[in-house]
């Protein structure tokens, strides 16, 4: 599922790509020369980066683990790009082991590491689609063998929304997104803010690279939670949402907003 070659052309490195960025921000390997010169720049804009990064990354583990305690099955989780470990599907079987995900993301390089992820085949998909064509991506054949949309599915859509401009209309694809899903289903989601420092230099670091950044405040965050019920405590930097122990050194700059939502019945 989701497994294919790929030749060396078809993967574009002569532009920094915000998700190799974000590996090489982690402490992975799977990142190029261009994308560690862009992540340094944007480490000089915004110091704290590495630290936010971490710290969106702890969050993508306590929501998992809150959405899949509280009995979801399934995972869609859109836009994986290339996390260290642990993944998705290793947070969630550690409280579940029937759990079934299935990753998306538009690089072809995430699909080079598919042997790796596909640890348990018929529980565990990587698929190539683009969150920008939501309904192709939940018609994908490689989703659909894992996710069945009749049963409750948590979306997760960490740190990926940001980078979806304006006239990409990202309240729309997370409302294509909501329609999709049945009563009982979560959206857990991050976005990069403005709110707390300037950051029109980390915004220039990413306009050579494939996607722009796009940073939205606590409100414009807010409205792509509508038609789903904020779970406390909320939309709130992500340190803050439900910590466990006691948040990183300059949690109050990191510009990540977090929530894990709920849809009603």
């Amino acid at each position: 599922m989701g497994r294919r070659s790929f030749r060396r052309d078809e993967i574009d490195t002569s532009r920094p790509h915000p998700a190799r960025i974000y590996d090489y921000l982690l402490g992975g390997k799977n990142n190029y020369q261009l994308d560690r010169e862009a992540g340094e720049r944007l480490e000089a804009a915004a110091p704290e980066v590495r630290i936010g990064v971490r710290a969106n990354r702890e969050f993508l583990r306590r929501a998992v683990r809150h959405v899949v305690g509280s009995g979801v099955r399934q995972v869609l989780d859109i836009g994986t790009g290339l996390p260290t470990s642990p993944n998705v599907h290793e947070i969630a079987q550690e409280v579940a082991p029937d759990v079934r995900i299935a990753y998306v993301d538009n690089d072809p390089i995430v699909n080079t590491y598919a042997d790796v992820l596909l640890c348990r085949p018929g529980a565990t998909s990587v698929v190539l689609a683009d969150v920008r064509d939501p309904a192709a991506l939940l018609a994908h054949p490689d989703v659909r063998e894992v996710i069945d949309l009749r049963e409750p599915v948590a979306v997760l859509l960490v740190a990926v929304l940001h980078f979806l401009a304006d006239a990409e209309r990202p309240a729309e694809v997370v409302a294509t997104l909501r329609d999709a899903l049945p009563a009982g289903s979560f959206l857990v989601l991050s976005h990069a803010t403005g709110d707390f420092a300037d950051r029109g230099d980390a915004q220039a670091v990413y306009q050579g690279a494939t996607a722009s950044l796009n940073l939205r405040s606590r409100d414009e965050v807010a409205r792509l939670f509508d038609g789903f019920e904020l779970v406390e405590p909320g939309l709130v930097q992500v340190p803050f949402w439900r910590p466990e122990g006691t948040p990183p050194p300059r949690s109050a700059e990191i510009g990540f907003y977090g929530g894990v939502a709920r849809k009603a019945g």
